[in-house]
């Protein structure tokens, strides 16, 4: 099947249109020929899932299930090793938190870092950032640091870059720029299952890659457990 053709059918599916035919294209395939939904995850023993968590990582917060919930509730087309790396990149993205978080610095730094009139206009005009103000306005936000007006354009958030600060919309950025390599040019599949240290490379390079490879390790029992 050629990159046009698997374009079509994205459209057909609603899904993102960018000619790789991945998970969540075969899900929506799925649920609209009604074949295996059981395809679809979930945690069938949620209690089990954070109890080996708590196990690891002491008491949590509500705020914290509920953003695990949320990233989980977004990951539910990936098959546990996906879904385990997308957990630890959270987890380690937001000081585990799990709750979306903006980029440390101000007003001043941001355009001195991002901004055409800042003092990297090389970097400002890579990211899309053309226009005075779009340092600040396209600053980093999420569970993973979308940044530039191209990267939120990309996820339709150009017009309201708050809202990638909201739990959905965070996660919905962080499953499908790990699924289809728009982060670094890296994708899950690259990867996994098998090396969850080298997986750090959907997203930063090899910074920090086999803490978050344990962090995986460890999510990946506690969705086990919970029946994922």
């Amino acid at each position: 099947m050629s990159k046009s053709d698997v374009e079509a059918a994205q459209a057909l599916l609603g899904t993102t249109i960018d000619g790789v035919f991945g998970p969540n294209d075969l899900a929506a395939l799925k649920r609209i020929l009604n074949v295996d939904i059981k395809a679809a995850h979930t945690l069938i023993k949620p209690s089990d899932f954070f109890a080996a968590l708590r196990l690891k990582f002491g008491p949590m917060s509500q705020s914290q299930v509920n953003g695990f919930n949320e990233v989980l509730k977004a990951m539910s087309a990936w098959p546990v090793s996906w879904a385990a790396y997308g957990l630890a990149t959270a987890f380690h993205e937001t000081a585990a938190t799990m709750q979306p978080v903006k980029e440390y610095g101000g007003e001043a730094y941001f355009k001195r870092m991002y901004d055409i009139n800042g003092e990297r206009p090389g970097v400002a005009r890579s990211l899309g950032n053309l226009s005075p103000g779009d340092g600040v306005k396209y600053a980093g936000r999420g569970y993973v640091q979308l940044t530039g007006k191209t990267n939120y354009e990309k996820y339709g958030l150009a017009g309201r870059p708050d809202d990638a600060m909201l739990p959905h919309e965070a996660a919905r950025v962080m499953v499908n720029g790990m699924e289809r390599g728009r982060f670094t040019g890296k994708k899950l599949a690259d990867y996994l299952p098998g090396d969850y240290v080298g997986a750090r490379r959907i997203i930063n390079g090899q910074d920090k890659a086999e803490l978050i490879a344990g962090y995986a390790q460890t999510f990946e029992k506690a969705l086990v457990a919970g029946g994922w």
